[in-house]
Formats: structure tokens, C-alpha cells, sequence
């Protein structure tokens, strides 16, 4: 390296490049460090702006770009000019080497520089003055610039006629000066005028991605990454005004996200896949030589690619996977090359590390080796870190796209499938196909990659231990991979244990959620304490397996810990026996590289385990995407073949819901499949044809088989418009979980006038007046906040605004009283679609006599057709409605009173459910100190100080070791070479990079030390001896602190479900009225398990980690203290970019949770409303509706997961700062003479772990924080739940009450604070024996007597008297046991009918057969067998 320096300069190799000569700055140091140096900086960030896009045609840029892009091409064609005095004058300048390299090299730089200027000014930079570090970058070539011209001043050559080389040189030197001041000037002063800039900002607003966090979150939304340089792209500085925003608490909706890069929207990834889906499908019925159309139904004329429209088989031909390698492949395979790139980069930190140390070592190799190889550390760990980065990221697009385009594709399929494919599939296994089994296909993405990768690893650094020790790493090897099958075992042993704890907690949730749905009995009955012990048996039952999950993952830990320790032990012994002599450099490196041996062979099962997993997953997927869809084109008739004025045909047509062949084996009732038969079937346009029948008949059969929905097995069907759909109104009335108003419009424009007609038609004014927000009052999921006769109404109205030509109405009076389906029938029916042709069934015959004909239906054919009068007399329930109409009419009132009463009770649960959404997404922010201490409590806190005790002495006794190794080099190298160089200390480097998990670490080249005597051989006993107890001590902590955490987790899991179930069954009904029973639920289920399985997982990571890094500081300032000053900025650096993060990415998996419930709800409501959205031809807008959705999910999964990759590039640049900073220290001592390698070797080896220690640090402490929400949520229920009294005043006697005196005395009482008193001032006497009957209209009071009679609710004012005792003063569990009531709502337990009928077990199975005698059910039980 001397050498070539020396010949470039034309210098003595002893001090190539001189920095002070005479008084001046050296000719060569100035032209290499301060002219090449600036500039090739200049050119590298000049290159990153060269691939920015330009943002549009016409984007005006301020005048002073013109000045700079040309004072950029003018220094490139000054410095070319430059290159020729110094050629011609030989060495009068110089080395002419060293000029034209210089001049060669800025010419470059200016010439890249002005094309990236032209580029930045015509991207969004134009309006802007460009990126300040390119301004700042032109300034660092000034010094040299001036340096050299008062060279020549004062040399006096500046014009010298007999030098003309060196005047034109000086002149052109003048000229670059000039150009720079040109350049700096227009930058500092733009010349751009007013008015100019006015007309700017008039004609162009600039890219929201640059404007400010302040303005208001509706205005802000920038495109990620697209039009970004190279530089923002690999630092990802594009994502600070996002992180800013999470910052600033400012991400509070999905939209406050950017918008997806063009080549991940969802829209163009599904495109992209369909038309691959196309082509493949195309090419297959080729194959078969079949060609099917598409059919024009479904395509709704919009032109959209329908992928799965081709013939059924041509459809199952098509291999998902094939379609997804052949759309994403080639960009997924090529990553492999990153990673690749990657990983080899990650062995460059241990071989030049070992160069590093073997030159502090030697003392004889010149400066400029050690300076080389501190750049090399340098540059491959942060080329390493880039392309580790980059490739998790492309990696996670790549991911996107396949989840997009899955999740598109089981959606579209879901729309075009036949009604009778699906009924293979419940809805909750669909659901799944879109979520469980999505998650997995993607999730093998990145396992791919580990497939091949990890092996790779594992042969390389067997490859170097072989180079170390021979044959002898054989035996090491077999013990490791022996140990590959124990994990194995007790693997199976965990899923065993898994599975029946599942089972175990399925049981328990079986069980809360019958008492839940069954809490009012329980209370009325007194049956808490029974229903308490059953399901603390069975979480008894389940924590037992958890223990026996916990204890056993405890051995895992501790061998995983164990292993590296064990195998070199083995390994050393082998060796020895082999007649070899053990020398320190062996041990350290063959340490090493055990230790990366580790990483391959505990990942690799995990792996291959995710890759089966999807495996399967696909194989789920494909099953269902194989399914038939509805062929329209085969199952209507194209003409009709009696005239223009048919509406409707069936001609000798024969329908069936399953298809032939499985008719015969699957019975889906006692009878089998309903087969419809129509021979002649003729309605024309314009028509009311009604259609009776009794329970089962077909009627709705037959309008399914009008729709399409059934199989058609022979005969014609003809519709008349058939593009133009139907409008339907099925039996069970379709609500969408939106506004009342968007249910109506049903993505049809508003239109007021129309609007007004239909819903006065459906009678639907008054009960739109009555809702708390008229038509945009939300309703539930499946309508819940409606009653039926509401919910039947809307289902019709939505059909009426449809205005289709042929409406089938399947019972919509059903669910309304008398006066309303009056006014349904006039109004609508024969009302508003008098002119439209109408097929209506229904029960309610008596409105049928204003129909033009009736069609009475039996067991799927029809019977009779003909008038009103003709068939009504033979509708056997007919007379019967005639003389019931007067008693209806008498009714009315009382039944419009009641659905009044339902619609306000509707309106109360709106309300009420608005703010319980409120409260459950209260929590925001970080997790507060409570939520941590009530855990450690629920530990205990004797528990919880011995767990960190252990903790503490495990990674103490880790650290010792190595600095055990450290300390053996020193001393035997000292041994060993005392003649030669006292204070020497040979190699240390590889014993350090133990701790290296992430494979970083491979020592190559093991270092030759003096052949040890026989002293020497006594020494490696002595340190092997202590070495061993000091790894047999860590060993012994390993298996202390596994098991000590796993007793505290159980521990833990066990007190917060105890604590949890009191809590609950103490609650007052009052919280059950109001809390959705899934909430409870979820408390039990998802929160606990949370609690007892994966809280402790992470929590033991990010211990371990917390610890790691505290001993890994210690260590490296013990090595090297200055390394302090480098530290202590880099700590601050690190907790802002954290906190930075936690509080963005916590808000980002926020949006990310809250965008993907609507997704599935979505899926869930298109399922149970599949055959009305077919029949309406609204596919189309349900899958583009899906899509949105789809979109708005992965904008925040992107923006979650690239805010990860921000992190870790940050990460990874501290520790190669660290590794950097330690390398230069250490050279720098060397120089000083006081440099001790093994300790330089010891902080290395330590450093070049670092980020994946920060890391590892901030994510599971990200996690933990997440994990302890579910904490946070069972210790919400735990102390804010409202209980029931539980004070016990006055102690009752056995036989009370003997009497039955009952006496309420002014009773008033209000279901919550805040509503109208529903008792108010009730008194009233009953005396023993008498029996009373309460009479009232609905929402009168009447179950409210006896709610406060048991004490549900507890009385405002007044009170109850019970054989004259309070019954205030009573026990709770007293009072409900002595009272005995038959609930409203009649409800049953799972289990036999002795434990519906006595829980408790105290009564004779004679005492309950009397009982079953007197409610005529004795028969009933005989026949099914017995009580039990």
C-alpha cells in the first residue's frame, strides 16, 4: 500500500504521503484527503438524487437552478481542460499520475453533480432551493482550491511567461474558483423575483409529503417512497414527517397514513394477478379445446377482468401457486441475491476483526494495515447492514402484494360461487381462508429465503471449524444434532400439552359463556358459587398442562443455553485424545464458531414447521378456489318463448339445492334434499302473482331457482332483463352494518323525491323519527339495534329503490302486525310497484285477494293455479284469518304500542352501545405503572426479585467467562513469549463473538503461538478447569432463572383468573345488560391466554435482552473506557429514535387492528348476503367496496412495517458507528503503546453484536407493552367492574320466609342513572296464600316487580318487605335461594336434564321425575332415555 502511494506522489515509502513540506500543506495530501476525498463524497450523494422522478410536465423552478446546473457543467469541462497542462508539463505540477486521477475524478463529481441537478429541478424539489446536504458537499472542495492557489502565488509561477503550462493551469484554477462563487451565491441569494414566486404559488402546490406536521390531518397525505431519492429510500428519511405525526400523537385515523407506493395498491397488484389468472386459464381450456364466453351477467359491462368466470374446468386446472410464481416470482427469488450478498458480508466483521487484533498484536505491520483494515470493519458492516435492511423490506412488499392478491381472490371467488358449492364451507371456515390461512401463505415468504440460507450457514462455519480442529469437531457436531432430536421430544410433549390445554380452556370458555348468556338465571337462582367451582375445575385442569407447557420449555431454554458450552467441551477432549496439543488460539476460535453453529439448529425446524404450515394453508385455499361457480349463460334461456310480454318462463324445469351425484349419500334433513318440479310456469309483465303454501312447501325454493341460486337439472328458465337483476327481499331480512339511509340506497345515487316515496311506502317515517339519528343512525352487525317488523321493512324498501322490473318478495309482512302490513300492501305492493311485475309469498292469504293469480305450492311442485277466489277457500288457514280480522283490528293499537316499545328499547342500546365503544377504546398512550406492578404483585414480590436475582448472576457469570478467555491469552501468551516481547498478548478475537446470535461472527484464520511446554500444558488445565466452573456456574443460574420464571408466570396466570372470575360473578346485571357478552368473553379467552402464554414468552426476551445489553456496556468499557465518549451521545441518540418509535408504531398496529375488523365483517355480511347482492347485480361494488378496505388495512401495515425498518437502519448505523469508533480507539492506543489486544478483541467482539441487541431491546420491550394490554384489560374488569352488595345485615332463619307476606312500600327504581324511572312510587300488599296476576302493556313494569323483588336492581327509594323483614338487609345468596321464578327468557345449560333441573344436586331422581310428572315432560325423558 506504501509503495503504490509512494509512486503515485513521488515520495519515499517511509512517509508516502507528507501532510506539512516546507512550511505549506503537502502537495499529495492536499490533492488525495482534501480534493478525491470531497469530491468522490460529492459524486456518492450526487448519484443517490439521480434516480428522482419528475413530478409533471410543466413544473415551474426558480432561476437559480439554471445558474447552478450550468456553473456544475463548466467546472466538469474546466477540469477536463486541466487534465492537459498537467500532461504536457510532466512533473513541473507534480506527479502527472496524481493530477489526472484528481482532475479525472472532479471532473466526474460536477458532471454527476449537474446531472442530478437537472433531475432534482424538474422533480418536486423545482419550487424549492433542493436538498441543503448537496450545498453544503460542493463547499468541502474550496480548501484545497485556495490551498493551491497560494501555493503558486507564492512560488511566484502564477504568470510566469516561461511556464505557459503552469499560468493556463493557474488561470483555469481561477476560472473553478469563480464557478464555485457562482454556484454558492445563487444558492444563498435564489433570483427569483415576486412577482414570479406569486405566479409559482398560484400555478403549483407543492408534494404534501414536505408540508408540515401543523396542518390539519385531513389535508395531509403524502405517497410513500415513490418519487424519493436513493438516499431517502435506503435511510428511509421519507418516512420522519409520519414518524413526526406519531410523535405529535397526530395518527388518529387510517386516512392520516400515506397512501401505497403505485406498485403495491391494491387495485393494480389484483390486476395484475387476475390478468395472470386470465392467461392461465385461457391457455388451459385450450388445452381441452373448450371455449366458454364469459358471461355477460356477471360481467356487468364494466369491462373488468373476470378471472374466474372461465369454464369450471379450465378453473380447476389452475394452481394458485403457479399464478402467485408467476406474477411474483422473478422480484421474490431475486432478493435471494440481497440476501446472499448479506449474509456473506456478515462474516467479513469476524475475519477482520482477527486482522485487526493479529496487527495490534504484532507490532511489526505499518499503520496503514491497521487503518485498512478499521475501514474494512467500517465498510462491511455498514454495506452488511444496508443489504440485511433492504432485504427485509422488499421482502415485506412482496409480502403485501401476495396478501392483497389472496385476499382479493377469496373474496371474488366467494361472490361467484354457486349457493350450493358453498354450503360445503360454514362461514367461519371462509372467514378463516381470508385470515388464519392468508397470514400463513404470507408468512412463507420470508421462510424461503431462511430455507436455504440457514443451511448455508451451517456448512460454511463447519467448513471453519474443521479448518480449526480437524476431525474433531465430529464429535461436538454428533452431540448437537443429538440433541436436535430430544428438542424434538419434548417438542411433541409442548404440542401434546398444548393441545389438551386448549381443549381444557375450550371447556372453560364453553362454560363462561353459558353462564354468561344464562347470568340472569344463575342470579335469580343463586347458583354463582356452582358455576364458580365448575369453571375453576376446569381452569385447574388447564393450568396443570400450562405447567407442565412452562416447565418444559424451562429445559428447552436451559439446553439451548447449555449447548455451546457442552459441545466445546466435548470437542476439546476429542482433540486431545487425538494426540494434539490444545492451544489457546484453538480454543478461542473453535468457541466462536460453536456458537454460530447454534442459530441454524434451532431455527431450521421452526422454519421448515411455517413452511408446512403453508403448505397446508395453500392446499386449504386451492380446495376452495376449485369450487364450480354459477354458470347464468347455462341456466337461462336466452329467448322467451312465448312473446315480448313474458316477464318470467319455467318450462318443464327441475331445480335441486344439491347436485345429483351427492343427493343419493348426503341427507341434509330426514327426508333429504327439497327437489322443486315447475312443468309450465308463465308470468307476464306487469303482474301480482301470489304464491301459498304451507311451512316447507318451496315457495322460497322457487324464487331461489328464479334467481340462479339453485341447480338447475333439466328444463327452460327465461327472465326478461336479465342484466337488470331483481329486486329481492328475502324471507330473513339482510341488514348491512351501516346507516339506515345506506342501507336503502344500496350504492344507488340518492335521489330525494324517490327516497320520500319508498320509505313512506315501507312505513318507515314514523320509526325514522324515533331513531336517535334518523336515516344515519347506524344499526348493528346483522341489524341488531332493530326489531324484526324495522328490520323487514328496510330489507324492503332497499329492493323498492332498486327500481328493477321483476320484484320477488318472500314473506315481508311476516314480521309485521296487522295495520302495517295493511299499509305495506296498499301502499307499496299495489302502490308504489303497482306497474312492476311482482311475485309475492306469503301466510297473511287475506291480503291476497287483490292479486291477479295465486299459485299453491306442496312438497315442490305446484298444485293449483288460478284466481284469488279459486285458490284462497282451499288455503286451509284461510276462514280462519276472516274471523280473526276483527280481534286484529281490536289489537292493532297495543301492537304498534309494542313495537314503539321495541323501537325505543332499539333506540336506548343505540345509544348505549355508541358510548361502550367509546369506553373500550379509551386506553391510549403507553401502558400505565399500574398495569406493571399489578402484575409483578400477581407474581409476588419475593418471586419476582429472586427471578431478576438469577438474571443478574447468569449474565454475570456469561460475562465472566469471556473475560475468564480474555484474561488466559493474555497470561499464556506472556508465558510463552517472555524472551521475545514482554506485555504481548496474542489473539483473543474469537472467543468473544460467543454471544453473536445473529451469525456474524466466524474467526477464519487461527493464529500460530508458541508451542506450549509441559508447564504451558498445566497452565491450559488450570484455566480449562476454572473455565469450566465458571460455564458449570452459568449453567447452574440458566436452569434457576428458567424455572423460577416459569413458577412466577404460573403463579401469576393462576391469581389474575381467580381475581377476574369473583370479580364478574359479583357484577351487578346491570354491566351484563350493557356490556356485549363478547367483550366479557374476550376478557376470558384471547386476554387470558395472553396472559398465561405469550406475556411470559416475550417478557423472558426482553429480559434476557435488557440484561445482555447492560453486560455487553459493561464489557466493552472495561476493555475500552474511552469508547465512553462515543457511548454516551450514541445512549441519547438511541432513547430518542425508541421513543420515537414506540409511540408511532404503537399508534400504527393501532390503525392496523382497527382497519382489519372491517374487512372481515365485511366478508362475513357479503356471506349471509350473498343471494341478494347477486340478485341486485351489486357484485361489482362489494368487491371494489373490499378492495378499499383491503387498501386501507395494508396502508397501515405498510406504514407499521417500514416504521420497523427505519428503526433498525438507525439501529444498525450505531453499531456500526460502535464497531467503527472501537477500531480507531483501538489503533489509536496501539500508536500510544497502550493498547491490550485481548481486551481491544474482547469490546470488538462484544460491539459487532450490538444492534442486535438494540433491537432485539426495542422490540420486545414493544411487545411486552402490547402483551400487557390484554394485562390491562383483565385488571380493568378486576377493579372497575360494579358488584353487588355484598353485606349481610340481618341473619334469617332457616325457614324463612314461612309466610309469603310480601309488602312493597313506595318502590322506586331506574334501570341506570340517567334514564326515566321505570317503578315510580309502587306500593302494593300481597298476603300469605294469595295468588295475583299482574297485568300491563309491554314495557309497563311488569318483570321489573320482580327484578327488584330479587334484588337485580337495587331500589332508589322505598322499600320491600318480605314476611316483614327488609329484604335489604338479607343476604343476597339468602334471599334468591328462598325465592323461587320461572324466567321470562327460558334458558338451558349444556349437560344432562338432572343438572338443568338441580344444579346442586339435592334433590331424589324420584323428587324430579314427580316434578317432570307435573309438567307433563315425563314421557318425553323416558323416550330419550334417562334423567342423567
Amino acid at each position: 500500500m506504501e509503495n503504490i502511494l509512494a509512486d503515485l506522489c513521488g515520495t519515499s515509502p517511509e512517509d508516502p504521503v507528507p501532510v506539512w513540506i516546507h512550511g505549506s500543506v503537502g502537495h499529495c495530501f492536499n490533492q488525495l484527503t482534501l480534493n478525491v476525498a470531497p469530491h468522490i463524497i460529492l459524486a456518492v450523494v450526487s448519484a443517490c438524487f439521480l434516480g428522482t422522478p419528475r413530478y409533471g410536465a410543466d413544473v415551474p423552478h426558480r432561476r437559480d437552478w439554471r445558474y447552478r446546473i450550468a456553473a456544475s457543467f463548466i467546472l466538469a469541462g474546466l477540469l477536463l481542460a486541466d487534465i492537459i497542462p498537467a500532461a504536457i508539463s510532466q512533473q513541473e505540477l507534480g506527479p502527472v499520475y496524481l493530477e489526472v486521477l484528481a482532475s479525472g475524478i472532479a471532473a466526474l463529481t460536477w458532471l454527476t453533480h449537474g446531472l442530478a441537478l437537472l433531475m432534482l429541478c424538474r422533480s418536486i424539489h423545482g419550487s424549492t432551493r433542493g436538498p441543503a446536504v448537496l450545498a453544503l458537499l460542493t463547499l468541502l472542495p474550496i480548501p484545497s482550491l485556495i490551498i493551491t492557489l497560494v501555493w503558486y502565488c507564492q512560488n511566484g509561477t502564477a504568470w510566469s511567461p516561461g511556464h505557459p503550462a503552469v499560468s493556463s493551469r493557474f488561470s483555469i484554477l481561477c476560472l473553478q474558483l469563480a464557478c464555485l462563487l457562482l454556484y454558492v451565491i445563487s444558492y444563498l441569494f435564489p433570483a427569483a423575483n415576486r412577482q414570479e414566486f406569486l405566479s409559482i404559488n398560484n400555478s403549483w402546490q407543492p408534494d404534501p409529503l414536505i408540508s408540515e406536521p401543523g396542518i390539519p390531518a385531513s389535508d395531509w397525505q403524502g405517497v410513500a417512497e415513490d418519487g424519493e431519492s436513493w438516499l431517502s429510500r435506503f435511510s428511509y428519511a421519507w418516512m420522519n414527517p409520519l414518524m413526526k405525526r406519531g410523535y405529535h400523537w397526530m395518527l388518529n385515523r387510517p386516512q392520516d397514513v400515506y397512501v401505497l407506493p403505485h406498485q403495491l395498491q391494491a387495485a393494480r397488484v389484483c390486476d395484475r394477478f387476475y390478468s395472470s389468472w386470465q392467461g392461465k386459464a385461457a391457455l388451459r381450456q385450450v388445452e381441452e379445446e373448450t371455449v366458454s364466453l364469459t358471461s355477460p351477467i356477471i360481467a356487468e359491462g364494466d369491462g373488468s377482468s373476470n378471472v374466474l368466470d372461465s369454464s369450471p374446468l379450465a378453473q380447476e386446472g389452475v394452481r394458485l401457486f403457479s399464478v402467485l410464481h408467476s406474477v411474483f416470482g422473478l422480484r421474490f427469488y431475486s432478493l435471494g441475491l440481497l440476501k446472499l450478498a448479506g449474509s456473506l458480508l456478515g462474516f467479513s466483521g469476524p475475519l477482520l476483526l482477527n486482522l485487526l487484533v493479529n496487527f495490534m498484536e504484532s507490532r511489526q505491520e505499518p499503520l496503514s494495515h491497521g487503518v485498512l483494515y478499521a475501514l474494512g470493519l467500517f465498510a462491511g458492516s455498514f454495506l452488511g447492514a444496508l443489504l440485511r435492511n433492504q432485504f427485509s423490506y422488499e421482502v415485506y412488499k412482496v409480502m403485501l402484494m401476495v396478501r392483497a392478491a389472496v385476499i382479493s381472490a377469496i373474496y371474488r371467488k366467494t361472490l361467484r360461487v354457486s349457493s350450493t358449492s358453498l354450503a360445503h364451507f360454514t362461514v367461519g371456515e371462509i372467514v378463516n381462508f381470508m385470515s388464519t390461512d392468508t397470514d400463513r401463505l404470507v408468512n412463507f415468504c420470508p421462510s424461503f429465503h431462511e430455507v436455504w440460507s440457514l443451511p448455508f450457514q451451517f456448512a460454511i462455519t463447519l467448513y471453519l471449524l474443521y479448518q480449526q480442529v480437524g476431525v474433531a469437531f465430529l464429535g461436538g457436531l454428533a452431540l448437537a444434532l443429538l440433541l436436535v432430536p430430544i428438542n424434538k421430544v419434548i417438542a411433541n410433549r409442548i404440542m401434546k400439552c398444548n393441545k389438551e390445554m386448549l381443549k381444557h380452556k375450550d371447556s372453560r370458555v364453553k362454560l363462561m359463556t353459558e353462564f354468561l348468556c344464562g347470568i340472569r338465571v344463575i342470579k335469580f337462582y343463586a347458583w354463582e358459587q356452582h358455576f364458580g367451582t365448575r369453571i375453576n375445575a376446569c381452569r385447574a385442569k388447564e393450568l396443570q398442562k400450562l405447567r407442565a407447557i412452562k416447565y418444559l420449555d424451562a429445559v428447552c431454554v436451559y439446553l439451548w443455553a447449555a449447548l455451546p458450552v457442552v459441545v466445546s467441551i466435548v470437542i476439546f477432549i476429542t482433540y486431545v485424545l487425538l494426540g494434539h496439543q490444545l492451544t489457546a488460539t484453538k480454543v478461542f476460535t473453535a468457541l466462536a464458531l460453536i456458537g454460530m453453529l447454534i442459530l441454524p439448529l434451532n431455527s431450521f425446524p421452526w422454519v421448515l414447521n411455517g413452511t408446512l404450515e403453508a403448505k397446508v394453508s395453500l392446499d386449504r385455499i386451492q380446495r376452495f378456489l376449485e369450487l364450480t361457480d354459477q354458470d347464468l349463460e347455462a341456466y337461462y334461456a336466452l329467448d322467451s318463448p312465448s312473446g315480448p310480454a313474458s316477464a318470467m318462463e319455467m318450462r318443464g324445469a327441475a331445480f335441486s339445492w344439491a347436485p345429483v351425484k351427492e343427493e343419493s349419500t348426503k341427507q341434509s334433513s330426514s327426508t333429504g334434499p327439497l327437489q322443486l318440479h315447475i312443468e309450465n310456469l308463465a308470468v307476464t309483465k306487469g303482474m301480482l302473482l301470489g304464491v301459498v303454501g304451507k311451512v316447507g312447501s318451496g315457495k322460497s325454493s322457487l324464487l331461489a331457482a328464479i334467481t340462479g341460486e339453485l341447480i338447475k337439472q333439466g328444463g327452460q328458465v327465461y327472465v326478461c332483463d336479465l342484466e337488470q337483476g331483481f329486486g329481492l327481499a328475502t324471507q330473513e331480512p339482510w341488514i348491512q352494518f351501516t346507516s339506515v339511509r345506506e342501507n336503502i340506497l344500496f350504492g344507488k345515487e340518492y335521489d330525494a323525491r324517490l327516497y320520500e316515496k319508498v320509505v313512506e311506502a315501507c312505513a318507515l317515517s314514523k320509526d325514522l323519527d324515533i331513531l336517535p339519528a334518523g336515516d344515519q343512525t347506524e344499526v348493528g352487525e346483522n341489524g341488531v339495534t332493530l326489531s324484526g317488523g324495522q328490520k323487514a321493512r328496510i330489507a324492503l324498501a332497499r329492493a323498492v329503490y332498486q327500481e328493477k322490473e321483476l320484484y320477488l318478495l318472500d314473506d315481508p309482512l311476516a314480521a309485521v302486525d296487522a295495520d302495517v302490513a295493511n299499509h305495506l300492501m296498499q301502499k307499496c305492493i299495489l302502490g308504489v310497484l303497482k306497474h312492476k311485475t311482482r311475485i309475492l309469498c306469503t301466510h297473511r292469504t287475506e291480503f291476497l285477494e287483490k292479486a291477479d293469480a295465486l299459485l299453491l305450492m306442496d312438497n315442490g311442485r305446484i298444485v293449483r293455479t288460478g284466481t284469488p277466489a279459486e285458490i284462497l277457500p282451499l288455503v286451509e288457514a284461510f276462514p280462519k284469518f276472516k274471523d280473526m280480522d276483527k280481534r286484529w283490528k281490536d289489537k292493532a293499537p297495543d301492537e304498534q304500542d309494542q313495537e314503539g316499545t321495541i323501537e325505543t328499547e332499539a333506540e336506548e342500546l343505540t345509544q348505549n352501545n355508541h358510548l361502550l365503544s367509546q369506553e373500550e377504546e379509551k386506553k391510549e398512550g403507553a401502558v400505565a405503572f399500574q398495569v406493571y406492578k399489578a402484575y409483578w404483585l400477581a407474581v409476588g414480590s419475593c418471586l419476582a426479585l429472586s427471578i431478576l436475582f438469577s438474571l443478574l448472576l447468569m449474565q454475570a457469570s456469561r460475562n465472566i467467562s469471556d473475560w475468564w478467555l480474555s484474561h488466559w491469552i493474555s497470561s499464556m501468551s506472556q508465558t510463552a513469549n517472555t524472551s521475545v516481547m514482554v506485555c504481548s498478548a496474542p489473539l483473543p478475537s474469537p472467543q468473544l463473538l460467543l454471544f453473536s446470535f445473529a451469525g456474524l461472527v466466524f474467526p477464519i484464520q487461527a493464529l500460530d503461538t508458541a508451542t506450549v511446554t509441559s508447564n504451558g500444558s498445566l497452565d491450559v488445565t488450570f484455566y480449562l478447569t476454572v473455565y469450566g466452573s465458571i460455564a458449570g456456574a452459568n449453567s447452574l443460574f440458566t436452569i434457576l432463572r428458567a424455572f423460577l420464571f416459569a413458577y412466577g408466570t404460573i403463579r401469576a396466570a393462576t391469581v389474575i383468573h381467580s381475581r377476574l372470575l369473583q370479580r364478574v360473578m359479583k357484577a351487578t346485571v346491570t354491566f351484563f345488560d350493557t356490556t356485549p357478552t363478547g367483550r366479557i368473553l374476550n376478557r376470558f379467552s384471547s386476554d387470558l391466554y395472553c396472559v398465561d402464554d405469550s406475556l411470559p414468552f416475550i417478557l423472558n426476551i426482553f429480559l434476557a435482552n435488557m440484561y445482555g445489553l447492560l453486560g455487553m456496556l459493561v464489557m466493552i468499557t472495561y476493555g475500552l473506557p474511552w469508547i465512553g465518549l462515543v457511548l454516551l451521545p450514541l445512549a441519547a441518540l438511541y432513547f430518542s429514535i425508541q421513543r420515537y418509535y414506540r409511540r408511532t408504531s404503537r399508534e400504527l398496529k393501532r390503525l392496523y387492528s382497527l382497519t382489519l375488523s372491517p374487512i372481515y365483517t365485511h366478508f362475513s355480511e357479503t356471506l349471509s348476503g350473498l343471494s341478494s347482492i347477486r340478485a341486485m347485480r351489486a357484485t361489482h361494488r362489494f368487491e371494489v367496496e373490499n378492495q378499499l378496505r383491503l387498501e386501507q388495512n395494508q396502508r397501515c401495515l405498510f406504514a407499521s412495517n417500514t416504521a420497523m425498518q427505519w428503526l433498525d437502519i438507525r439501529l444498525q448505523m450505531i453499531g456500526v458507528t460502535v464497531v467503527t469508533a472501537i477500531a480507531g480507539i483501538a489503533i489509536i492506543q496501539h500508536q500510544k503503546q497502550l493498547a491490550n489486544p485481548g481486551l481491544v478483541g474482547l469490546a470488538l467482539s462484544y460491539a459487532l453484536s450490538v444492534t442486535n441487541l438494540l433491537s432485539g431491546l426495542i422490540s420486545s420491550f414493544t411487545m411486552t407493552e402490547t402483551m400487557m394490554v390484554s394485562m390491562e384489560r383483565t385488571e380493568e374488569y378486576t377493579t372497575d367492574v360494579p358488584i353487588e352488595p355484598q353485606d349481610k345485615l340481618v341473619q334469617v332463619a332457616a325457614d324463612w320466609p314461612s309466610q309469603g307476606y310480601v309488602e312493597f312500600q313506595d318502590v322506586v327504581l331506574m334501570y341506570r342513572a340517567g334514564l326515566p324511572n321505570v317503578l315510580d312510587g309502587v306500593s302494593f300488599t300481597i298476603y300469605p296464600g294469595e295468588k295475583v296476576g299482574i297485568v300491563g302493556r309491554t314495557g309497563s313494569g311488569k318483570s321489573t316487580l320482580f327484578l327488584a323483588l330479587f334484588r337485580m336492581l337495587e331500589l332508589k327509594a322505598g322499600r320491600i318487605l318480605l314476611d316483614g323483614v327488609d329484604s335489604r338487609l338479607v343476604g343476597l345468596k339468602d334471599l334468591r335461594s328462598r325465592l323461587a321464578i320461572i324466567p321470562q327468557d327460558p334458558f338451558l345449560f349444556s349437560g344432562s336434564i338432572r343438572e338443568n333441573l338441580d344444579p346442586q344436586g339435592q334433590q331424589t331422581d324420584s323428587e324430579l321425575y314427580q316434578v317432570l310428572e307435573q309438567c307433563h315432560l315425563r314421557d318425553v325423558v323416558t323416550q330419550m332415555g334417562v334423567v342423567h
